[in-house]
């Protein structure tokens, strides 16, 4: 095969010639960047070439393009960020039994790696502390000193193997910068990585008899002026396609319900972010208006955009163009009706795709934060 790419780095010299370049591959998104040795490179290819040949495979599109997650940064931003993170510094990340390719670069402490120094080939992750080392023999070290094998706070959620952790960024920071170190190894535009200390990190782990295991997380802010219930978001890739980015939205709903009010996560959402809230609204709506539709007293067949929100903890601007997109919203002298034909919800359920890991709201012990202004 033949791909389009742009050189963005040389690698070092090796008696005066060089071996290697760095290379982004035209379309692809950022996370695939790699070094390629120059005995693959074919310098002499034409873009008109290149052009029939990605006109035939036009179809072969297995990964995320470069714009999924650079939604809401303009032009300068945009170009000032690619500059600063153009060349990963990590290629793979262990953590536990995973030995797992890292997607993009990560500002890791200076002490660890800074501009000039090689790549590393290989980072070695703690994955009860989330401390990290270049060495295995370093990792060795720390693990004989022995260390809590969960997450630090309070365990706000336990059904069967799956837990919830909250994490206060101001009481755990070194954790919680680690964290985020290993975060922005998978999220591209990802800039939390020091000021943690106005967030709270929800953790949802895997338990087992060797402890609790990290398989991703939400941030949420203590104070929301704009009442966003989720600000950051990740699902490591090791765990990816096992439903827990789904039990992760589901979660931060749950925990509005609590609080009493309507939330939304925080805006503008990558396309891959709208395609996983997208599926939510439409799934928790679909099945509501079902089950609506379904009452046997006709006068009871209806809700308002007030009911819906207040059940769901849905923003109502979010439920409204929910609705909308699924050709479901009818207006008529400036108010709004819900037009709910059972074959519709039905086909658009039938599209939803599973719920992903439940959350079972019986069993999150959480009571709300009141934070002194």
């Amino acid at each position: 095969d033949i791909r389009e790419c742009e050189i963005v780095e040389k690698g070092k010299a090796v008696n005066g010639k060089v071996t290697k370049y760095y290379v982004h591959w035209t379309d692809f998104n950022r996370r695939n960047d790699s070094w390629v040795p120059i005995e693959d490179i074919d310098l002499t290819t034409t873009k008109e070439k290149l052009k029939e040949v990605r006109d035939r495979k036009r179809n072969f599109d297995e990964f995320t393009h470069d714009n999924d997650e650079h939604e809401g940064m303009d032009e300068a931003d945009l170009k000032s960020h690619e500059e600063v993170t153009k060349v990963k510094n990590v290629n793979k990340i262990q953590m536990g039994k995973f030995l797992v390719e890292v997607w993009y670069f990560s500002p890791l402490p200076r002490e660890v790696w800074k501009e000039g120094d090689d790549v590393i080939d290989t980072l070695y992750f703690c994955e009860f502390t989330l401390n990290f080392y270049k060495s295995k023999e370093q990792l060795e070290r720390h693990q004989k000193k022995g260390c809590e094998r969960h997450p630090p706070g309070d365990e706000i959620y336990r059904n069967n193997n799956v837990s919830v952790f909250e994490v206060d960024g101001a009481k755990s920071k070194q954790w919680c910068q680690n964290l985020c170190y290993l975060a922005k190894m998978f999220l591209d535009h990802k800039t939390l990585y020091y000021d943690v200390d106005p967030f709270l990190f929800y953790v949802i782990c895997e338990c087992d008899d060797q402890g609790y295991h990290v398989v991703g997380y939400f941030s949420k802010e203590k104070e929301s002026e704009d009442d966003y219930n989720l600000a950051c978001i990740l699902t490591l890739p090791q765990h990816q396609r096992k439903g827990y980015g789904k039990f992760i939205i589901s979660f931060s709903y749950e925990l509005s319900k609590i609080e009493k009010k309507a939330g939304s996560p925080e805006k503008p959402l990558s396309d891959l972010g709208k395609e996983a809230y997208h599926s939510h609204w439409n799934r928790e709506l679909l099945h509501m208006l079902r089950s609506i539709g379904a009452r046997p007293n006709p006068e009871d067949r209806s809700i308002s955009m007030q009911e819906l929100s207040e059940i769901t903890s849905f923003k109502k601007e979010d439920i409204e163009s929910t609705l909308k997109r699924l050709q479901m919203i009818q207006y008529h002298k400036s108010q709004v009706y819900v037009k709910v034909d059972p074959t519709l919800v039905n086909y658009h359920i039938s599209k939803c795709g599973s719920a992903g890991v439940p959350v079972d709201p019986t069993k999150i012990h959480w009571t709300p934060h009141v934070f002194n202004p």
